[in-house]
């Protein structure tokens, strides 16, 4: 009997492991700028506004994919806005973070996909990626 339940968990731990990393993902939810920007930390994830930025996009956009486990979701610096995943090492989880020219300010909203909390993975990544724009 104990067999069994360790057979059924492994297989609950496997089921949840493929779909963190095989789930369907819909570019309209995650690809969107926010109406109204303002830095905020939440436990999902982070907002930063970085003033007088807007023309280093592109720029960002090197510093994103040169991050560890991150590719473009959609977008490009040419649009104006572009969205990228970072995954966790181990289990995969996504974070997405959309990062868009407003006026002058260049907007990075970073924020998880699954759970209630990111232990500041988001806020770390976003300020890794603001500090490259200022040490180039």
């Amino acid at each position: 009997m104990l067999i069994k339940i360790l057979w059924v968990i492994v297989f609950l731990v496997v089921l949840s492991a493929l779909w963190v990393r095989l789930a369907p993902t819909d570019a309209a939810k995650w690809h969107k700028p926010l109406s109204d920007p303002r830095d905020k930390t939440f436990a999902a994830g982070v907002i930063r506004v970085v003033p007088n930025a807007a023309d280093r996009l592109a720029d960002v956009h090197g510093v994103a994919l040169s991050t560890p486990r991150t590719k473009l979701f959609a977008g490009s610096p040419a649009e104006g806005m572009t969205t990228y995943v970072t995954r966790t090492r181990v289990w995969g989880f996504p974070d997405y973070a959309t990062v868009w020219a407003d006026g002058n300010d260049l907007v990075i909203y970073s924020r998880l996909r699954f759970g209630n909390g990111d232990h500041g993975v988001n806020g770390a990544k976003v300020e890794n990626w603001i500090s490259a724009l200022s040490n180039p």
